[in-house]
């Protein structure tokens, strides 16, 4: 085996803030507290733009999104990047995929028709080919699904095949099955699993009642920075009337459900643990567990996610390889998701392309100092799933303070979320943080001028970097850029 395999299991909409290791009494997460306990605990790592889609991008090409172009949820992934499996499977490793996929889309969606827009086959089905940017060894995936009991999944062929069992189950069954068959063989492996909770829809009837009932009854209650809200930078028509009618009265029912699928999720990530110990695989593999983004429950007048605050920017990343990543140790670097494809594959002795944005910090997760950015630069390009104007928003987090402006108005924000980690009161104005301001203002101009981003409007992105449903095009292309 030239190298060693990787294990990376990422959950959707998890935040570490629900996670028994980063000190949740309530959460039921033995597995991952084992993980953190036998591996190391990446405490500050956020999501580049806490959105299923475009996290997924920027994870798969070590892109920002301006560089990618994938700047909201439902389109199709540009193929014309270097990928983290394609690096993989060019250096002789065996790559799959198993569970939600969520980079594909064969046509544009009027947001209307977006059911539909799911449920068409076509766009669920990831034919073979570059679609799938590089795991070419296996797949067993789909592109969207949240109702867990009416699971199913794809391979090669369009032919859809159902589940007969709680998708996060069925999911870790398919990736067991998976490690049995790569113990065998003797190229190493890259194993990416999906699973789509603890994502919503919430309702008792979308977990299974083992689960359920260890959450029924448990009091959860508002946040402390809770806010009536609204959800406008979500769907134009979630006003503060649907709040009201919607989110207030569910909000601790939510809360329970999102819990009880986080504590299945756990115990299928236990249930991938044993299965490499009983391989004998637990040596040689890294294993890696994270989110996506996090999910806000009300705290500021928001739900679900799309915005710089901790609660929804911040992710769970726990690393796991024993003998070379120190064991139970809290790592304070700022690793973002474009750092996570060169990170990886330098520490699997893969050089990473050139092409990436993100900073190798390998180095790190083997326990030395070393080069580190000075924050995390964080993107929203406008709501998840409409083009509609007025939301967009750019981000730094660094070790003590998150600066964020929004481009409506252009209002600005200051937190110290080591002092106020609800994020309650706004330093902008406070006259001893003027040079802390000054600094964030800089340092965020500079990246945006690296990266060429300009802020503008979502819908300017739409008309310049996508065609028909599908990203064209970035900030560092020309507009005479063809569809690869």
């Amino acid at each position: 085996m030239s190298g060693p395999n990787l294990l990376y299991v990422f959950a959707d909409q998890l935040r570490p803030q629900s996670c028994g290791y980063m000190g949740d009494v309530r959460a039921q997460t033995p597995n991952l507290d084992r993980l953190a306990r036998e591996g190391m605990n990446l405490v500050h790592a956020t999501s580049v733009y806490p959105v299923c889609s475009p996290h997924r991008a920027s994870l798969f090409t070590g892109c920002y999104p301006t560089t990618s172009g994938y700047v909201m949820n439902e389109l199709g992934a540009r193929t014309d990047l270097p990928t983290f499996a394609g690096c993989l499977t060019e250096n002789g490793y065996a790559s799959a995929y198993v569970g939600k996929w969520h980079i594909y889309a064969t046509e544009a969606k009027v947001y209307k028709q977006a059911g539909g827009f799911h449920k068409n086959p076509v766009n669920q089905f990831v034919p073979p080919g570059p679609d799938r940017m590089g795991f070419d060894h296996y797949w067993a995936a789909y592109n969207f699904n949240h109702n867990y009991y009416q699971g199913f999944y794809y391979e090669d062929a369009f032919h859809r095949i159902e589940m007969d069992a709680y998708e996060p189950d069925a999911m870790t069954d398919l990736a067991i099955a998976h490690l049995a068959r790569a113990s065998d063989e003797d190229d190493p492996f890259c194993l990416f699993v999906s699973y789509g909770t603890p994502h919503q829809p919430w309702g008792w009837e979308n977990v299974p009642e083992e689960w359920a009932e260890k959450f029924r009854g448990v009091a959860f209650g508002l946040p402390a920075n809770y806010e009536e809200g609204s959800g406008e930078y979500w769907h134009a028509w979630f006003d503060s009337d649907w709040w009201k009618q919607s989110v207030a009265p569910n909000l601790e029912m939510w809360q329970q459900v999102y819990y009880a699928m986080t504590a299945n999720l756990d115990w299928n990530v236990g249930r991938l643990l044993a299965s490499l110990e009983e391989q004998g695989l637990a040596e040689d593999t890294i294993v890696v567990f994270t989110s996506d983004h996090g999910e806000m429950f009300g705290a500021h007048g928001r739900v679900q996610k799309n915005i710089f605050y901790e609660e929804a920017a911040r992710v769970p990343f726990l690393v796991r390889w024993p003998g070379r990543v120190p064991e139970g140790v809290a790592c304070d670097v700022c690793l973002n998701t474009p750092d996570i494809m060169p990170t990886l594959l330098s520490l699997m002795g893969v050089t990473p392309p050139e092409a990436v944005d993100g900073m190798d910090l390998s180095h790190w997760l083997l326990g030395e100092r070393g080069e580190e950015p000075e924050a995390a630069f964080l993107q929203g390009m406008g709501p998840s799933v409409d083009w509609d104007d007025g939301f967009e928003w750019r981000a730094l987090r660094d070790k003590r303070f998150t600066y964020g402006i929004e481009r409506a108005g252009m209002q600005e924000s200051l937190f110290d979320h080591q002092e106020d980690p609800l994020q309650i009161r706004n330093l902008i104005a406070e006259p001893e943080y003027a040079a802390v301001l000054t600094r964030f203002r800089k340092m965020i101009q500079a990246q945006m001028d690296d990266l060429g981003d300009t802020f503008e409007a979502i819908t300017w992105y739409r008309d310049h970097w996508t065609e028909n449903g599908r990203v064209i095009r970035g900030a560092r292309d020309s507009e005479e850029i063809e569809d690869a």
